[in-house]
């Protein structure tokens, strides 16, 4: 069971529903308090929603229970880091390299625990502490025109990059969702682009580990004062690189604008700059998708898959191919075996990287591939054929056999009430009440003037020894057809039944029966439990003059009846 859970909340996480993996992870815990990797994997999840106090404290529990495992210092780490703990975040990553000293994820960490423990003892940052601790978040939530951003990947990233060193600002500048969060944090009014203007088209992110980041940048700084170092081919491809992304903005610009054929002209222009940038074909992949050119779409989206792998592109990159790839093979679906490649090449996109859009886009192709199965199965000539073969295997006492058919003829044609009436028919011969039941409610849904329905249904709760429900229901079906024999001896069974009761002819087993069976059902427990059904109650053992007056009222006379039938109240 804790197995389980940890499972559902490993997938939560890989999804993005940092909420749910915590429920899972609790649930988890809770079967099995003592281990390590279920407490490690919560406070990723409080720490992936920015409730670090609560992600220390699971990261604490880690490593008291596992002293000499590496990653619960990496969690222990990150929790004191989101706290602005510094030292303390310095301290366990420390802790956590004695035990791995090649471990990556605690070398990254600890660069950056350093880093932020410098700053934060050197002078203050001009923007105070905008940019950092929960508060951030909290704030760029609670404005409206910065909520949104919040479920943008890359804005994200760029936040968390701004958090651990705001001088790293500077390199956002030129995204307006920087600066409208950057009007929000500090409290003044920023003329931006509104929400609608940004960007749609993908941005390539660079695949950097966190510990190389900064010192790449001192690098930079350092090369930049001595152009003579850079050599005439070196400045020819940043040059290159820098006019495709002006290429690229400038498709961007034509994209929003819906101008598709001028957006393709520069994504050409900045593909034949810049090869290395799969963003420029799958923006181009994008155009074509709304142009609904889908085999050019699905043309460039696996040339960008191709061309990523061979870049050790950045792994949401290719997903985001694959799932543009998906969506144009979807569109072009006309049967149900259409949607198959549409289908693999989703889960393909899934195990690249684990998005909500992606799976929702899985979801909704197995869904339409499942209806256009059954509208290209529907057959109703060869479903009265199966129900046929049905009859025949019924009428010779066959009843599994007969179930078989039925079921086949069902899937031919679902809207036919005869198919459920006679399947309903067998699982009562073959004693399987409750699916009798609903196939005889499933049969008197499709149409209520089904005489066998009510038949079916009568005979199900009758051997169920619900005399009550199985009285309605026979009644019911004497409105349609009030001289119909079969109804009529249903009726005559039930009466007989509850007659019976109220005789007190039961025997004790039978009696002892019937209790228990009415305990069970929700409508008795509801009388039992109703403040003036007990006073009618009590006034029938102690007061017989109001109980009289109780049974004139219609309802409680009802009431008291099924009481009765079911054993729970004796006569005599």
């Amino acid at each position: 069971m804790a197995d389980e859970a940890k499972a559902k909340g490993n997938s939560a996480f890989a999804a993005g529903n940092f909420t749910e993996a915590i429920s899972h992870f609790t649930q988890a815990i809770n079967l099995a308090p003592a281990n390590h990797v279920l407490y490690s994997n919560r406070s990723a999840a409080y720490a992936s929603l920015n409730q670090f106090t609560e992600a220390l404290s699971d990261a604490q529990k880690t490593v008291e229970l596992r002293p000499d495992w590496s990653k619960g210092y990496s969690r222990l780490g990150a929790a004191h880091l989101g706290l602005r703990h510094f030292n303390d975040a310095v301290l366990a990553y420390k802790k956590g390299l004695d035990i791995d000293p090649n471990n990556e994820a605690l070398k990254s960490g600890l660069a950056d625990a350093q880093s932020a423990a410098t700053r934060s003892s050197s002078s203050p940052s001009p923007f105070g502490n905008a940019f950092s601790g929960p508060e951030m978040w909290e704030k760029l939530k609670a404005d409206p025109s910065t909520r949104m951003f919040l479920d943008q990947p890359d804005f994200c990233q760029m936040m968390r990059d701004i958090s651990k060193n705001p001088s790293n600002l500077n390199m956002y500048l030129k995204d307006q969702r920087v600066m409208q969060a950057l009007g929000v944090l500090l409290g003044i009014n920023i003329q931006t682009q509104s929400p609608e203007d940004v960007e749609v088209p993908d941005v390539q992110p660079e695949r950097k580990r966190p510990a190389e980041e900064e010192p790449v940048k001192e690098k930079k700084r350092e090369v930049e004062p001595e152009p003579m170092e850079v050599s005439e081919e070196e400045r020819e491809v940043r040059e290159r690189k820098v006019q495709a992304q002006k290429e690229k903005e400038s498709g961007n610009a034509a994209y929003k604008k819906k101008d598709f054929e001028t957006a393709i002209h520069h994504y050409t222009k900045a593909i034949e700059l810049n090869d290395e940038d799969i963003s420029f074909l799958t923006n181009r992949a994008a155009v074509y998708l709304e142009m609904g050119k889908f085999e050019d779409c699905i043309k460039d989206c696996e040339k960008a898959v191709e061309r990523g792998r061979e870049l050790r592109s950045d792994y949401k990159m290719v997903a985001r191919a694959l799932t543009r790839k998906g969506t144009a093979l979807v569109k072009m679906a006309k049967c149900s075996k259409d949607y198959e490649p549409a289908i693999e090449t989703f889960q393909k996109a899934l195990t690249e990287h684990r998005n909500p859009d992606t799976l929702k886009k899985l979801n909704d192709a197995e869904k339409a591939k499942k209806e256009l199965e059954q509208q290209e199965y529907f057959d109703p000539k060869l479903a009265d054929e199966e129900r046929e073969k049905g009859n025949e295997y019924f009428k010779e006492q066959k009843y599994p056999e007969a179930v078989k058919h039925y079921t086949e003829s069902l899937r031919r044609n679902p809207k036919d009430p005869r198919a459920y009436s006679n399947r309903a028919a067998c699982y009562t011969k073959l004693g399987a009440m409750p699916e009798g039941l609903k196939d005889a409610e499933k049969c008197l849904e499709l149409d209520p003037t089904f005489i066998k329905g009510y038949t079916r249904k009568g005979a199900v709760q009758f051997f169920m020894k619900e005399y009550d429900k199985a009285l309605a229901t026979y009644e019911e079906g004497l409105k349609h057809e009030p001289r119909n024999p079969e109804l009529l001896d249903g009726r005559r069974r039930c009466m007989e039944q509850i007659n019976k009761a109220s005789r007190g002819d039961l025997s004790p087993e039978e009696l002892k029966e019937r209790q228990a069976k009415a305990m069970q059902d929700p409508e008795i427990q509801n009388i039992l439990t109703d403040p003036v059904m007990r006073q009618v109650l009590v006034d029938l053992q102690e007061n017989p003059s109001a109980a009289q007056d109780h049974m004139k009222n219609p309802l409680v006379m009802n009431k008291i009846q099924k009481l009765i039938s079911s054993g729970i109240v004796q006569m005599k």
